[in-house]
C-alpha cells in the first residue's frame, strides 16, 4: 500500500518556508492591513487631499486609511481623546481613542534652526496649537491641538522659512540626527552638515523610498561626545579618521529599541564624505527590498541585520546596490566625557561660546520659544540648535555676552547649569496626548525632578532617568541608568493605579548594554520619588572611585536596587 502524500517525509520536512513579505524575493502581495493601505496609495499623495478636501470639509471627511495611516507621512497623528484611562489603551478601537485634534511633528534635520524658523514655530504654536511645543529626543518639535482646517496654512508658514513636516512620521526615512555643534566644535572629527543636506535632497519626499516596511531612523555626526546615540539608530554614520589620516565615516546598521531592543552593528567600512548619500540610499534600498513586511512587529531593519549578520549585509550593499566595494575602516574613538549632551557654556573653535540649556523634560510653549529667539538674537548670531536629549543650544555667543545670556536664560527657567536630575531626565509624550500610552509621563517626570533636587541637592554624578508611557521606548528606557516603563500596577490598597516597571543600569558608549530587570521591581507613580531617591542614595554611598551607576548596578545586591 502506498503512503498517503500527506504523510510522506518530504511533505513533513520540506514545506516551502513562509514568506516574510520581502519584495526582493517576490513577495509583493500585502500581508497585513498596513501594507495593503500603502499599496493602495502612496502616503505622499495624502498631502493634496488634505489641502483640497479635508481642510475644507473638516475632520469627518477624512478617509480612515488616511487618518490613521497616510497622514503620518506629513507628521500628523490624531491625539488621544481626553479622559480615557490607560487601562483602555489596548482595549478600545482606534476610532474610540481618536480625538478630533492632531499632534504635528516639525522635522528639524541636524537640529538646525535660525531665528525666523524658531519664531515661525512659536507663532504656529500660539495661533493653532494652544501654545504647546515639546522638544523630542530626535531633535524635532511637536505641537498639539492642531485642527485639520489649519494644516495648509501651517505648511505654508513652515515651508516659507525652509522647514517641513514631510516624512516626519510614517514608514519613511525620518529626521536625520546631527550634532548641534557641527562646524563649531574644536574637537569634532568632521562637520556632517553637508552630507545631511545631500541625503535630504535625494531622499526626502522621494517616492522611491516612501514605502518602507516601517520607520527608518538615521544619525550622521562627527561629534566626539557621540551625542546622536548612533548605537540605537537604524543607520548611523560616525565620524572617524583612517590610517591615512583621512576623515570619513564608520557605518552602523540595525540599532533600535522598542519591545525588542538591539544595538547597531558595525559593517567595518570606511565611507568617504562623497559616498555618504550613495551608501545611505543603498542601505535604505536594502530595507525597502529585503525588509520583513509580513508581521508589523518584525518590520524594522534590525531584524534583517540580526538574521543576516553584518558580513552578509555588507556584501549585499556592495554587490547589489553600490556595485563596488567599500574600503575597510576603523571603529570610532570612545565618546568624550560621561554625559553625551551639550549643556553648559563651552568654547567654540572660533573664540566664541555655545550655551546649552535644559528645559524641564523638553516641555516648552510658544511664548518660551519666542523668548529663546529674542535671547539668541541679543547675545548670539541667531543660530539655535535642538539636541537628542530634549535640550537646546544657542551658538556664537561672544565672550562679553556669556554672563548676560546665562542670566536671561535662567530667568526664563532655561537652566544652563542644571542639577543632574534636570539635565538628564527625559520623558515621552505620555497619556496626555498619545494613543499608545498607559500612564502620564511629562508631569510625573517634572515632579520627580523637583523632588530629587530637594532630597538630594548635592548629588552630581551622571545619571539618566528616562520615563516612558508604554513599552515602545520612545524615551529610550533600556539604555538609561534608570528606565521607567509605564504600566498599571496594584498599590498598597489593592487598587490599580499608574506605575512603572523599572530597568536599571542601561548604557551606551564604553560598555553598551540594556538595563537590568529585577524580578518584580515596579513602583506606583506616587511612590516613584521615594524609590529613585533610595536607589540613588544606595549608589552614592556604595560606589567605588569613578564607578558609574550602570557599573554599580551590575554588582549591587538586589536588596539595594529595590
Amino acid at each position: 500500500m502506498s503512503t498517503p502524500a500527506s504523510r510522506t517525509p518530504a511533505s513533513r520536512h520540506h514545506k516551502r518556508p513562509r514568506g516574510e513579505g520581502q519584495w526582493a524575493l517576490g513577495y509583493r502581495e500585502p500581508l497585513n492591513k498596513n501594507e495593503e493601505n500603502k499599496k493602495n496609495d502612496d502616503g505622499l499623495n495624502v498631502r493634496q487631499r488634505i489641502i483640497d478636501i479635508y481642510s475644507k470639509r473638516g475632520f469627518d471627511s477624512i478617509d480612515p486609511a488616511d487618518l490613521r495611516g497616510r497622514m503620518r507621512w506629513y507628521g500628523l497623528y490624531t491625539q488621544r481623546k481626553p479622559g480615557i484611562d490607560g487601562g483602555k489603551t489596548a482595549i478600545l478601537e482606534p476610532e474610540e481613542l481618536d480625538d478630533r485634534y492632531f499632534m504635528l511633528r516639525v522635522r528639524i534635520d541636524g537640529g538646525q534652526l535660525d531665528l525666523a524658523q524658531l519664531r515661525t514655530i512659536a507663532d504656529i504654536s500660539n495661533d493653532y496649537g494652544r501654545g504647546t511645543a515639546d522638544l523630542t529626543d530626535r531633535q524635532n518639535i511637536q505641537l498639539h491641538w492642531i485642527e485639520i482646517e489649519s494644516v495648509p496654512d501651517i505648511w505654508e508658514r513652515l515651508e516659507a522659512v525652509g522647514l517641513s513636516t514631510t516624512e516626519a512620521c510614517g514608514d519613511t526615512p525620518r529626521v536625520i540626527l546631527g550634532c548641534p555643534l557641527a562646524g563649531i566644535d574644536s574637537d569634532e572629527v568632521l562637520d556632517a552638515t553637508e552630507q545631511i543636506h545631500e541625503i535630504q535632497e535625494r531622499v526626502l519626499g522621494n517616492p522611491a523610498y516612501s514605502n518602507l516596511p516601517r520607520k527608518f531612523k538615521s544619525a550622521l555626526s562627527g561629534c566626539p561626545a557621540h551625542c546622536t546615540v548612533h548605537e540605537i539608530n537604524d543607520i548611523a554614520f560616525v565620524g572617524v579618521v583612517n590610517e591615512r589620516g583621512e576623515t570619513g565615516y564608520d557605518l552602523w546598521v540595525g540599532g533600535g529599541l522598542s519591545t525588542n531592543p538591539m544595538l547597531g552593528k558595525r559593517l567595518g567600512v570606511f565611507v568617504r564624505r562623497e559616498r555618504v548619500a550613495d551608501v545611505y540610499e543603498g542601505v535604505v534600498g536594502i530595507f525597502r527590498d529585503y525588509g520583513y513586511r509580513r508581521l508589523r512587529h518584525r518590520a524594522r531593519i534590525k531584524f534583517l541585520v540580526n538574521d543576516w549578520g553584518p558580513e552578509k549585509f555588507r556584501e549585499i550593499l556592495e554587490t547589489e546596490y553600490l556595485k563596488a566595494p567599500l574600503p575597510d575602516g576603523p571603529a570610532p574613538e570612545q565618546p568624550r566625557g560621561s554625559r553625551r549632551d551639550h549643556v553648559g557654556v563651552f568654547p567654540q573653535k572660533d573664540g566664541n561660546f555655545y550655551v546649552g540649556f535644559a528645559p524641564k523634560v523638553g516641555r516648552l510653549d510658544g511664548d518660551k520659544l519666542h523668548a529663546i529667539a529674542d535671547i539668541a538674537e541679543r547675545h548670539g548670531s541667531g543660530r539655535v540648535r535642538t539636541t537628542v536629549e530634549q535640550k537646546m543650544v544657542v551658538l556664537d555667543v561672544t565672550p562679553d555676552q556669556v554672563d548676560s545670556i546665562v542670566a536671561e536664560l535662567e530667568a526664563n527657567d532655561l537652566q544652563v547649569r542644571p542639577s543632574t536630575f534636570r539635565r538628564q531626565t527625559m520623558a515621552c509624550t505620555g497619556i496626555e496626548y498619545c494613543k499608545l500610552a498607559i500612564v502620564e509621563t511629562k508631569a510625573t517626570a517634572a515632579q520627580l525632578i523637583d523632588e530629587l533636587e530637594q532630597r538630594l541637592p548635592s548629588f552630581d554624578q551622571p545619571l539618566t532617568i528616562n520615563v516612558n508611557g508604554c513599552p515602545n521606548s520612545c524615551a529610550r528606557i533600556q539604555v538609561a541608568d534608570i528606565g521607567l516603563k509605564g504600566q498599571l500596577v496594584v498599590d498598597e490598597n489593592g487598587d490599580q493605579v499608574e506605575g512603572f516597571q523599572i530597568h536599571l543600569g542601561g548604557s551606551l558608549g564604553v560598555n553598551p548594554g540594556f538595563g537590568r530587570k529585577v524580578r518584580g521591581l515596579k513602583t506606583t507613580a506616587k511612590a516613584l520619588p521615594d524609590y529613585v531617591a533610595r536607589v540613588v542614595t544606595n549608589y552614592d554611598t556604595q560606589k567605588k572611585e569613578g564607578e558609574s551607576f550602570s557599573d554599580w548596578v551590575q554588582r549591587a545586591d538586589e536588596a539595594d536596587l529595590k
